[in-house]
Formats: structure tokens, sequence, C-alpha cells
């Protein structure tokens, strides 16, 4: 058996047709987000600072998890206010509303990868000077030479692995939550 892409659904006496693969509401919208700056955010702070260090070791990876969390709640805080209202007005510039899925998908991640690469590629190395307490700014000075190649690899880590993650995760909650929902109908027909 296959499971659909897209789902029929009655909501308020009118037949829409619903994503499963993207989110339905904020809450999961926040969700859908969380996942997609998690992947990303470890994988891209890892590269960079494997790079600062020569090389993939124990202490990079551990360097990388112990700052994390904050990487995480500065690319969610850019990402809701700033980077994800700028890519829904390219969006709205870019995409007519007759184009497909994976139109839709690829233009918000060019939007997206684009502004988040270049803002965090100044972002991450400044989180990370504040949290080794050694502000130099030379974040600022390597900004042009870092920014092509974190955009190039944000690129194909939100492409290959980030998104069809979360989207995999929403599908997985929707269809959850549409087997409970015909139970509970079902339950109402037996009684």
């Amino acid at each position: 058996m296959t499971v659909p892409e897209t789902v029929h659904r009655l909501d308020r006496s009118v037949k829409i047709m619903e994503e499963l693969r993207l989110p339905w509401n904020a809450r999961e919208g926040v969700l859908y987000g969380g996942v997609i700056a998690l992947i990303t955010a470890f994988i891209m702070s890892t590269l960079n600072i494997a790079q600062n260090n020569g090389g993939l070791d124990a202490g990079v990876i551990r360097t990388s998890l112990i700052s994390l969390p904050v990487i995480w709640v500065v690319v969610m805080l850019l990402m809701v206010f700033v980077v994800g209202r700028i890519a829904n007005r390219g969006m709205r510039r870019f995409v007519a509303p007759t184009d497909g899925f994976n139109t839709r998908i690829v233009f918000n991640i060019i939007f997206c990868v684009t502004m988040m690469s270049a803002s965090m590629s100044f972002l991450g190395p400044f989180v990370g000077e504040c949290l080794s307490m050694d502000i130099t700014w030379q974040c600022a000075a390597e900004w042009a030479s870092r920014w092509p190649t974190n955009f190039f690899a944000a690129f194909w880590v939100e492409v290959l692995l980030a998104q069809p993650t979360a989207r995999a995760v929403m599908k997985h909650l929707h269809l959850r939550q549409l087997r409970r929902g015909a139970e509970g109908q079902e339950s109402v027909v037996n009684e």
C-alpha cells in the first residue's frame, strides 16, 4: 500500500487538500523549522569548527555539541524574525500559486539558504568567539571567504538531509493525527 502525499479532509464543511509533508499550523511550523535548524546548525557548525581546527576529531564534535543550543536558538530567531519573512516575500514574487510542490520547496530552499548562509557565516563564528570569551572580530574579516563554502554545503544539507527529514516528521505526525481522527469517528459511528 502506498501512502498518499496529500489528503482531502473536511474542514468547516469545505473540502480542502492538505499537503502531508508540510506544517498545517504554527505549532507544527515550529517543529518543522526546529528539525531543519537542528540538523543544519549541527552539520554546518561542525564543518566550520573543523575548518578552523584543521580537521574533524572528537574535540570538534564536542565543541559543536556544546555550542549547538546557542547556535540553534540564533538560527531559529533569525529564521522566524528575518529570513522567513523575506523568503515568504520572495516566494510570493517568484512562485505562482499553480506551481508544484517541488518548485515551491526548491525556491524556498534557495531563498532561505542564501540568507541564512550569508548571516550565519558571520554570526556563527561571532557566537563562537563570544562563547570562548575571545572576541577578535576576525569573523568579519573572513566572511567573504567563508560564505561561498557555507552556501554550497548548507544547500546540499538542506536538499539531501534536513528538508527530507523534516517533511518525513510532518508526514508521520499527520498520518498519526488522521488515524486517530478516523478511529474517533469509527467509535462515534459504532455507538
